[in-house]
């Protein structure tokens, strides 16, 4: 009882508590200057990107204008530096980086096309593109780091290439482009997902830097890259919550991730609510699978069907990547999902009946 009573009296002594607190309050400035100085070694400390700073286009509508609204092309789960064998997955698909650069040029293009046929003069203060994560595809898994075309470093620097071309060409013709992004989980040099520094373990957050600092001199683009695992943005009065979608689990064989999805966005809804950070709608990837409903936007991938998608008997979804517009007083009333390479011809399966029969 005596041993227990002194025990007591050192665990709660206000001398030891204090030792302890400082303890806890030198290892917090430990990793606040490890994160300082890796950001001055990038060169982004003084551009503040983790505090939104969301340009005034996509708060306030142009007077007189007649644009549509401001749109929004979601770029996630490039998954470059992949290797997709058609052979292993009956002939539906093929990827490696010859075909990512090939697609991403092709999805920006076609974004950019199909915004012109619903504003031929252009009519846009501006374009949104949010990156989502997993743009790279990472040695997270063995078969991964034993089949990937390149190892992660090069491949980092190869897409890095690719977006910053990417991001010159919307910005040379939308004017202005915002940029917020959040990491996924491919992107990982961790065995597992950590909840503590996610971002500072991760080699998407590493390229979000990189980008940011590219074009750290270029006013017309703006990047938020929030520390934590979502970030939050508006364009006009719709609220958006950006995440990746790993933190939702466990999918059903009839109605695949929508349980997951709804369940996941009515958590963190109610979160955000509780301390009056509340959204609209939620964007996130993940599940390579293009779902766009009332107050949820998944996005498809780049990469397109793979092998785990065949050996799981999920269904083909091609590649594809979402586009919509928002608009000051609709919210967003055009939904576009881009598909990332010219779809082959379709062949006839049924010659008994045809509308538009020659």
């Amino acid at each position: 009882m005596a041993k227990t009573i002194q025990e007591y009296k050192a665990k709660h002594d206000p001398l030891t508590i204090i030792a302890s607190l400082e303890q806890q309050l030198r290892e917090v400035n430990d990793q606040l200057g490890l994160e300082s100085a890796i950001k001055d070694l990038l060169g982004t400390t003084v551009l503040d990107l983790d505090r939104i700073q969301a340009p005034a286009w996509t708060m306030t509508p142009l007077k007189g204008s007649a644009a549509p609204g401001v749109p929004t092309l979601f770029l996630s789960d490039l998954h470059w530096g992949e290797r997709v064998d058609p052979k292993q997955i009956g002939g539906v698909n093929s990827f490696n980086l010859e075909i990512a650069r090939k697609r991403l040029e092709h999805t920006v293009k076609t974004a950019i096309y199909l915004l012109k046929i619903l504003s031929p003069k252009m009519e846009y203060p501006g374009i949104v593109v949010p990156l989502g994560g997993d743009m790279i595809s990472g040695n997270i898994h063995d078969e991964l780091a034993a089949t990937n075309e390149i190892n992660t470093m090069p491949t980092l620097l190869d897409l890095y290439d690719n977006l910053c071309r990417a991001i010159k060409l919307l910005a040379d013709t939308f004017g202005k482009v915002f940029i917020p992004c959040v990491g996924g989980n491919h992107g990982r040099d961790t065995k597992k997902t950590w909840a503590k520094d996610r971002n500072y373990t991760s080699f998407d957050w590493l390229l979000y830097q990189f980008l940011a600092r590219h074009f750290a001199d270029d006013k017309r683009v703006t990047f938020y890259i929030p520390a934590g695992s979502d970030g939050l943005f508006r364009i006009f009065n719709t609220r958006y919550l950006l995440t990746h979608g790993d933190q939702f689990k466990a999918g059903d064989s009839i109605i695949g991730p929508i349980g997951p999805l709804f369940r996941g966005n009515q958590k963190k809804l109610a979160r955000q609510t509780a301390v009056d950070q509340s959204y609209d709608v939620m964007i996130c990837g993940h599940w390579h699978q293009y779902i766009h409903v009332e107050r949820l936007i998944v996005n498809g991938s780049l990469k397109g069907y793979d092998e785990y998608a065949f050996q799981g008997n999920f269904g083909f979804e091609p590649p594809r990547q979402a586009l919509w517009v928002t608009h000051p007083r609709f919210g967003i009333n055009w939904r576009m999902p881009v598909l990332c390479e010219q779809p082959p011809e379709p062949v006839e399966k049924t010659s008994w009946v045809s509308a538009f029969a020659e």
